[in-house]
């Protein structure tokens, strides 16, 4: 029984990457379109979206890959910086 695997955390690999890839594709594409606008506004808020997806795609595999820890109690935190 033990040695069935469900292959829900193979899925779930699979399931980020789309996601990341997909961001980043979005950011590849507005780029591009910003690339083809005049300059002013338009294309300013074009980037700025662009810029906003490959930071998401970024943050996402930086969550993707973090390890949950417990969180340090605040006594625990005063007693290391009175000592």
């Amino acid at each position: 029984m033990y040695g069935i695997n469900t292959g829900t955390l193979d899925m779930g690999k699979v399931v980020f990457l789309y996601r990341s890839l997909a961001y980043r594709n979005a950011a590849a594409d507005m780029l591009r379109k910003a690339r083809h606008l005049p300059r002013g506004a338009e294309r300013s808020a074009t980037r700025r979206y662009a810029k906003a997806l490959r930071d998401l795609a970024r943050t996402e595999a930086w969550l993707e890959g973090r390890i949950a820890r417990e969180p340090r109690s605040s006594q625990h935190m005063t007693r290391a910086a009175s000592g």
